[in-house]
C-alpha cells in the first residue's frame, strides 16, 4: 500500500483524501447505479475511486443486507478483492474450501458411503483460496471502500425505481424517477444521468425499461436452502459435500464461516404444470425432514435455522446487456446497462451467481471510468455487452448440465461417479479462472503467445511470487494490479538483462519515455503522473541481491506527485524465498527473449508481445484510447 505521495497524512491510510464535492447528493450524475447487490456494489466501489466521476447508487430496501443469499466466493473473486484491498479480511473471516467429499448410495442397502475426497482447487490454480463467506459481509467490505473513497459514496436506500426515460438533455440523456419509500407523502425524486447501470436483480426494472427480457427455461425442480446450527454424527460435516442418495434426492453441504454454521442445499420434489415454489408453502421443518431423510442413517438435530429459502431452478439470460439494438451497434453509444442477476439467472449450487455478477461489474467499471475521464472513446463501452453476454451464455450451459447431473438418481456406482467427473473437469471454470475473452478492440491475438505460454491472451493474469527489488519483499506479482483503472505494461526481461543501457528493458523504457509515438506520450494527460494511465512494471531474472537499483532506467523509478517523490515499487526479481521454480518457469515466460504483457485494468491479459514490438504496442492503444496533450518528458539518466 502506497501513501504520503503528496505529503504526510496521519491516520488511517485507507481513508483517501475527499473530492471537493464528495458526498453531495447530486441530481445530475455521471453514473447512476440501481441496486446494492454484489454487482452494484462492485461497480460503485470501482467508480468511487475516481474523484471526478459523480456516482449515485440506489436501493429499494431500507438498509444494507444482513443475512442469507449467496456465500460462495471463487478464487478469481478473491483475487479481485485483493485489488480492492479487502482480500485479507475476507480470508480471515471466511471458511476455506480445501477439499470436497462425494457420498453415494451403498448398493443393496439404504445407507451412504464416502466414494471419494479430493482437492477443491487444483495446485497453483490461484494464490487465493475458494471461500465461503456471507454475502452481507462482502457488501460490508465494499461499503467500507466506498465510504473511504475520494467520493465518500454511500447508497441511497428506500428508493424504488419507477422508470427510465429520455431526458432530452444530450449531456445527461437518461432520466430516472424514484419513489421515496421513506417519505409518507409519496415524494418522487428524479435523477439525470450520463449512464445508468441496472444491478436490480432478476425482476429488473432497468431491464424492463430497455425492453429486454430474460430468455431460457425452468428446470421445474424445487430446491430448498437453509443455514443451520446443528448436531450430527455425519463425519464430513465440516467439508464441502455432494450427496446423491438412492431414493431421497440430492443434497449439498457447505460449511460456513465461524466454525459451526452449515448451509444445506436440499433437493425437493419436481414442480408440475404452472406450479411455482411459493405454491408449495415450504417450511423450515420440511427442509429439516428432507435433509434427515437424505443423510440417513446419520443423525441430524437442528438447533437453529438462521436463514432459509425455497426456489425453482431456472437458467435464463438476457438478449443484450445494454440499450443499443443490434442493428444500431456502432452507430450510437450505449447509455443504459444491466449487470448481475438482471442479465442472467441460474442455480446456486455451483456457487457462480455472486461471482459472475461481480465479474460483470468489474468488466464494466473501468470502461465507464475511461470514457468519462476522456481516456477512451465511447466505442469501448460496446465491449461490455459483447464480452459479458458471451460469458453468461457459457454459464447457463454449464449450470444446466451441473444441475441435471447432480439431481440424477444414480442406479449404480458408475452412474454415481458421473457428477464427480463433471465437477473435477470443470474445476477451473468454477474457480472463475477459465474466462477467456475473444479478440476485440481491447484484446489482441495470440500470435506471440509462445513468449508467455502460461499467460493466455484473453484470460486473467496468473500471478506468481516475486521479490520486489527495492525492499526485498516477497509478494505475489498480481497484487500490484489494483482496481484503479490503469493499464499495466508488464515487462519480463530476457536472460542477462539487468536494466543496463542497450538492453531490451532499457530500450523499451527509452521508447516509452522519449518517442513521440509512445503510448505514454500520446495517452497520458498533461501534468499527470507518467504512470497514471499506463503503468510500466519490470521483472528481472537475477537474484535481487545481484541487481543495482541505481542502474535502472529512470522510467522504472518515476518521480510522482506534488513533491516529486520516487516510486520504488515498479521493479521485481523472479526469485522468491526458497529454491525452486520462479515466475518464468511457472508461467512459461521465454527466458531468452523475455516478453511484454499488456494487462487490462480488470487484470486480463490483453496482449503478449516481444519487448521490441513498438509498432504493435502503439497500434493496440491507438485503437481505442484518446490522444492527450502531453508535454516533453525528460529522462534523468539518458537511457
Amino acid at each position: 500500500m502506497q501513501y504520503h505521495q503528496n505529503g504526510f497524512r496521519a491516520g488511517d491510510p485507507s481513508v483517501l483524501p475527499a473530492a471537493d464535492d464528495a458526498a453531495v447528493r447530486a441530481d445530475k450524475v455521471d453514473v447512476l447505479i440501481v441496486g446494492c447487490g454484489p454487482a452494484g456494489l462492485t461497480l460503485a466501489a470501482q467508480l468511487s475511486a475516481f474523484p471526478g466521476i459523480v456516482t449515485r447508487i440506489t436501493e429499494r430496501k431500507s438498509g444494507p443486507l444482513q443475512v442469507g443469499q449467496a456465500d460462495g466466493v471463487a478464487c478469481r473473486s478473491v483475487e479481485m478483492f485483493q485489488a480492492f484491498g479487502f482480500a485479507d479480511q475476507a480470508m480471515k473471516e471466511g471458511y476455506w474450501v480445501n477439499e470436497v467429499a462425494f457420498w453415494r448410495p451403498v448398493e443393496g442397502t439404504a445407507g451412504l458411503a464416502r466414494a471419494d475426497r479430493i482437492r477443491d482447487v487444483e495446485e497453483d490454480l490461484s494464490e487465493m483460496p475458494h471461500l465461503i463467506l456471507n454475502q452481507a459481509r462482502i457488501h460490508d467490505f465494499y461499503l467500507s471502500v466506498m465510504r473511504n473513497s475520494p467520493r465518500r459514496l454511500v447508497p441511497d436506500y428506500d428508493r424504488d425505481l419507477i422508470g427510465l426515460q429520455d431526458s432530452g438533455d444530450p449531456d445527461y440523456p437518461v432520466l430516472a424517477r424514484f419513489r421515496c419509500l421513506d417519505d409518507d407523502s409519496g415524494r418522487v425524486e428524479t435523477i439525470r444521468a450520463r449512464y445508468v447501470v441496472g444491478c436490480d436483480g432478476a425482476r429488473s426494472t432497468v431491464r424492463a425499461a430497455m425492453g429486454h427480457v430474460l430468455k431460457g427455461e425452468a428446470a421445474r425442480q424445487l430446491w430448498g436452502v437453509m443455514d443451520v446450527l446443528a448436531v450430527t454424527d455425519f463425519p464430513d460435516i465440516r467439508l464441502k459435500v455432494a450427496i446423491q442418495s438412492a431414493d431421497q434426492g440430492s443434497m449439498m453441504i457447505i460449511p460456513r464461516e465461524g466454525g459451526y454454521l452449515v448451509r444445506m442445499y436440499i433437493e425437493l420434489d419436481a414442480l408440475h404444470g404452472d406450479e411455482r415454489a411459493a405454491d408449495r408453502k415450504i417450511t423450515p421443518d420440511q427442509l429439516i425432514a428432507k435433509a434427515r431423510a437424505i443423510l440417513s442413517p446419520h443423525s441430524l438435530e437442528v438447533k437453529e435455522v438462521s436463514w432459509w429459502s425455497a426456489y425453482e431452478i431456472g437458467q435464463r439470460v438476457c438478449d443484450a446487456f445494454d440499450d443499443v439494438p443490434k442493428a444500431e451497434r456502432g452507430l450510437r453509444q450505449p447509455h443504459i446497462f444491466i449487470a448481475g442477476d438482471a442479465c442472467h439467472t441460474h442455480s446456486p449450487k455451483a456457487g457462480q451467481g455472486m461471482n459472475v455478477s461481480m465479474a460483470d461489474s468489474f468488466n464494466l467499471g473501468w470502461k465507464l471510468a475511461a470514457v468519462l475521464n476522456g481516456q477512451a472513446g465511447p466505442a469501448l463501452l460496446d465491449t461490455y455487452s459483447a464480452e459479458r453476454q458471451a460469458k453468461a451464455k457459457e454459464l447457463i450451459d454449464f449450470d444446466r448440465d451441473m444441475a441435471r447431473l447432480f439431481s440424477a438418481r444414480p442406479r449404480n456406482p458408475a452412474e454415481a461417479s458421473v457428477f464427480q467427473g463433471y465437477f473435477k473437469k470443470h474445476g477451473r471454470y468454477t474457480a472463475g479462472v477459465e474466462t477467456r475473452y475473444d479478440p476485440s478492440l481491447i484484446t489482441g491475438n495470440d500470435r506471440h503467445q509462445a513468449l508467455a505460454s502460461g499467460q493466455i491472451v484473453g484470460k486473467r493474469f496468473h500471478s506468481a511470487p516475486v521479490t520486489r527489488l527495492a525492499d526485498a519483499r516477497v509478494m505475489q506479482l498480481g497484487h500490484a494490479l489494483l482496481a484503479d483503472g490503469r493499464w499495466r505494461l508488464m515487462a519480463f526481461a530476457p536472460a542477462g538483462d539487468e536494466g543496463q543501457p542497450g538492453g531490451a528493458i532499457a530500450t523499451l523504457c527509452r521508447f516509452l519515455d522519449r518517442d513521440p509515438a509512445s503510448p505514454l506520450r500520446r495517452h497520458t494527460p498533461a501534468g499527470a503522473d507518467i504512470d497514471s494511465v499506463l503503468d510500466l512494471r519490470a521483472v528481472f531474472q537475477p537474484d535481487h541481491r545481484q541487481m543495482r537499483l541505481d542502474r535502472l532506467p529512470s522510467l522504472l523509478l518515476p518521480a510522482k506527485g506534488a513533491l516529486g517523490l520516487v516510486d520504488y515499487e515498479k521493479v521485481f526479481c523472479a526469485g522468491s524465498a526458497g529454491a525452486g521454480a520462479d515466475i518464468f518457469d511457472m508461467r512459461g515466460i521465454d527466458r531468452q527473449r523475455g516478453a511484454l504483457l499488456i494487462l487490462r485494468p480488470d487484470q486480463y491479459v490483453a496482449q503478449v508481445l516481444p519487448l521490441d514490438a513498438f509498432d504493435d504496442l502503439v497500434r493496440f492503444f491507438a485503437g481505442f484510447m484518446q490522444l492527450q496533450n502531453v508535454p516533453e518528458m525528460a529522462m534523468d539518466n539518458g537511457y
